[in-house]
Formats: structure tokens, C-alpha cells, sequence
């Protein structure tokens, strides 16, 4: 289904505030897309589905103070939960780790299954959906957490919605509320990288959780197109400097 592009100029961009709904709200992109939204005048609504309640101070303030409206829900529910939600764009920053779903099966779940199912709802309703992937997503690849990545990129594409905006992030910097080793070291080798990653080798260098909501931002109102590369069937991938660049272009 494809809507009515009248809300759109020329060039791509937004002109109309929008309603936005948010599927993993409690990571780290998550919960700082939606204090972004919460902020952002040209969102006229932003509901969230979470499966637990939310803990950031400045969220539950947000819901308190009708900014923001959260459904708690069993993903596994998750067509009955968005039952008589309406929203322009659907953000999923849905994701986790082997090691903290348990399993290949489990971690398939949420990084395969809970997003193609919020994809085929976005198509039905003609929404425009934008998605937090993962750097080396390939359903050809070798690498199990890259293959899934890739393999869901490659459904939601064939989904038929309106646009598909898929964010292919590096390391992700910011505060977690659970602690990865890996990460943690990254974070204090970061001035050291990102002084060391420079032409060609840029594109790995860590992003910030900040810089990738902007991006989400950035391409569901239109700014961020040019930095990403599109392709026929409505589908914008942004690589990680692609990611840096589209958050640039927007406030």
C-alpha cells in the first residue's frame, strides 16, 4: 500500500508533523529516539511499544505528561497490542545479543521475527518505516548475527512499504543499562580509533546512540536521503558514515 505523497515536497522531505510508534524503546538507540521525538514539534504523537515498563526518568515524564503513549506488551502479541494504533512512521530499534537472548533461536526472534512482523504491519497501513540494522548485514554472510540481519533487510524490503530506511550502525557508544566488555573497551579506545580510522577505513569508526536517532530522524521526515544509497523499490540503506552524515541534517 502506498500513501498519498502530498505530504512530501519536492525534494523528499516532511512538511506535515507526523505520528510515529517505536518498537524497542528500552535499548540504548531507543530510548534516546524517543526523548528526541518527545522534543521534536514536527512529531505530533509518539507511541511506544515495550516489553517492560520504561525506567528512563525523562520518558515516564513524558508519559505522565501525555507526550507520549506507552503500550507494555508481549512482543509475541504484537498485532493484538497495536490494535487501533495509528502512526506515518514505525522506528524499530529492536535488538539484542546471543549471549543475552540465550539462544540462536531467541535472538532470531527479535532481531528477525519481531521486526518483519512490525514491517508487514507498517505495509498494511501504508506507513514508512525506519529500522536500526547492523554494519555487515548479508543474508549471504558467513556470521549467523550478520546473516539474520541481512535476511531481515531482505523481507522487510519485499514487504511493499512505502519507504524502507534501513541504518547499518558501527559500535554502538552510549550508556547501557548492562555491560559489555567489548564495548567497554571500545569506548576508552575511541579517541585513539577514531583518530586512526580515517578515508576508506571511516566507516568503521564507533557511532553514538545520539547521532544514530538523529539519523532516524533525519530519514523518516526526508534530510537524510542524500546520504544514504537508494534503490528502486523504495529502500534507503545508510552505512555507518551515511548515518553520521544524515544526523547532521537535522536538529
Amino acid at each position: 500500500m502506498r500513501k498519498d505523497e502530498s505530504q512530501q515536497t519536492g525534494g523528499g522531505a516532511t512538511t506535515a508533523p507526523y505520528s510515529a510508534l517505536v518498537v524497542g524503546a528500552t535499548g540504548l538507540v531507543g530510548s534516546e529516539l524517543v526523548r528526541q521525538l518527545a522534543r521534536d514539534t514536527s512529531c505530533a504523537s509518539v507511541t511506544v511499544l515495550v516489553r517492560r515498563p520504561l525506567k528512563d526518568a525523562a520518558l515516564q515524564q513524558a508519559a505522565a505528561d501525555g507526550r507520549l503513549r506507552v503500550i507494555v506488551a508481549d512482543l509475541d502479541r504484537l498485532e493484538e497490542a497495536l490494535a487501533g494504533v495509528t502512526a506515518d512512521v514505525v522506528y524499530c530499534a529492536l535488538g539484542t545479543t546471543i549471549k543475552t537472548a540465550g539462544s540462536q533461536e531467541a535472538f532470531r526472534k527479535v532481531d528477525f521475527d519481531y521486526p518483519v512482523r512490525l514491517g508487514a504491519w507498517a505495509a498494511e497501513r501504508g506507513a514508512r518505516m525506519v529500522v536500526v540494522s547492523a554494519m555487515g548485514a548479508s543474508a549471504a554472510s558467513r556470521i549467523f548475527y550478520s546473516r539474520v540481519k541481512g535476511e531481515m533487510e531482505q523481507t522487510l524490503a519485499a514487504e511493499g512499504l512505502q519507504e524502507l530506511h534501513l541504518l547499518r550502525p558501527s559500535l554502538l557508544l552510549g550508556k547501557r543499562g548492562e555491560f559489555r566488555l567489548g564495548e567497554r573497551i571500545a569506548v576508552l579506545l575511541t579517541p585513539l580509533v577514531r583518530w586512526a580510522l580515517v578515508g576508506p577505513m571511516r566507516k568503521y569508526r564507533p557511532i553514538t546512540d545520539r547521532e544514530v536517532a538523529c539519523a532516524m530522524r533525519a530519514a523518516a521526515a526526508g534530510t537524510g536521503k542524500t546520504a544514504a544509497v537508494a534503490s528502486a523499490d523504495g529502500t534507503w540503506v545508510y552505512e555507518n558514515d551515511g548515518i553520521a552524515a544524515a544526523a547532521s541534517r537535522i536538529g
